[in-house]
């Protein structure tokens, strides 16, 4: 939020502050697929120091308020650390678990992230104005070297075990995920697309940047409760019921910032979000430890992250580029209907499959 912010004070286009959205996915497209990779053939605890310290690094470059194509850079580079990190905690988590407590394990895992969010929105607004942007980046860049410290009490690992060399594609197709990371493309570039301009269509309406932070956290604070909810339902009644859902919000959610600019229909909006997410998420990584043999977890997790990360650079560049012919709302409907192509897959998948 005050990277945009900051790159808007400096008269940077909708395109290049879009922009920001889509390194941040291309760096994680890229992260999370390599370090998958990486933690299935090596110890993991040492890559999870590696990510911490390569993220606080690229966060540390913002101090010196650079030019917009440096700014980018920095983006990248801790969208890869950070989604390295991701990656390698839901694999040792996934991998630990029994199949009945799969989900409710994992819902731990990514509600803890979604607090963080949650704290970093709301906090980054009043930093800004207190602070500023310089030493607003600076706060930023030492917070993830305070987790450091946590990292020491991890357990060893055993020695892994090096996996048969397989296509990670060819895997995806022969367990039935395929058209489940196709709609996890097809979702991503919706949602990102919509949250790459929320931030300027906020302001351009005249909402202050304190309450921007703060109603942007009502996506990840719904996430923080949503997240153990959907964990435990996903153990209950099954993955595929509980993604499906998401499926279905992710289509309806950009529609809501399209029909008002008011701030209380805002929270509503980024809230649906935090559900949509909790649900899809939470279902899908659950089904994907199901169906996958431990020495691959990563790798497919990876892939996940990757399908994600793919929908994330595509979807601003759309955005960006159709937010000036049919304006905000036009784009917000958009990306809407690209969601629901999503859904639409998933359930004419099912449908065939019940055949």
């Amino acid at each position: 939020m005050i990277l945009k912010l900051f790159l808007q004070e400096q008269g940077a286009t909708t395109l290049v502050i879009g922009a920001i959205a889509s390194v941040n996915a291309a760096g994680a497209l890229l992260g999370s697929l390599m370090w998958g990779r990486v933690s299935d053939r090596s110890a993991r605890r040492p890559l999870l120091f590696a990510t911490v310290l390569g993220a606080a690094t690229a966060i540390s470059v913002l101090i010196a308020l650079p030019p917009a194509a440096l700014a980018l850079g920095s983006t990248f580079v801790r969208a890869f650390m950070r989604l390295g990190f991701a990656t390698v905690t839901m694999a040792i988590v996934s991998g630990a678990s029994a199949t009945a407590r799969r989900g409710k394990n994992l819902s731990y895992v990514t509600s803890a992230q979604s607090m963080g969010f949650a704290i970093g929105s709301i906090f980054a607004g009043f930093l800004l104005e207190q602070l500023g942007y310089r030493w607003g980046f600076a706060v930023m860049a030492g917070l993830p070297l305070i987790g450091i410290a946590f990292l020491f009490t991890l357990p060893h690992e055993p020695a892994p075990i090096t996996p048969a060399r397989r296509s990670s594609w060819k895997l995806a197709l022969s367990s039935g995920l395929a058209d489940l990371f196709i709609s996890t493309i097809l979702r991503q570039i919706a949602i990102f697309g919509t949250f790459s301009m929320l931030v300027v269509y906020m302001a351009a309406n005249g909402i202050p940047p304190r309450y921007i932070g703060v109603v942007s956290a009502f996506n990840t604070g719904t996430q923080v409760l949503a997240l153990i909810l959907f964990g435990r339902l996903a153990d209950r009644v099954g993955r595929r019921r509980i993604f499906m859902l998401g499926f279905g919000m992710s289509a309806l959610t950009p529609c809501v910032f399209a029909i008002s600019t008011h701030i209380a229909v805002m929270m509503v909006g980024y809230a649906a979000v935090g559900i949509s997410f909790s649900s899809l998420h939470i279902g899908t990584t659950a089904h994907i430890g199901d169906r996958i043999p431990a020495d691959r977890l990563g790798t497919m997790l990876g892939l996940y992250e990757t399908c994600r990360g793919l929908g994330g650079v595509l979807g601003p560049l759309i955005a960006g580029t159709i937010a000036p012919l049919v304006g905000f709302p036009g784009m917000f409907v958009t990306m809407g209907g690209i969601a629901a192509l999503g859904f639409l897959l998933m359930l004419t998948r099912r449908l065939v499959s019940r055949s």
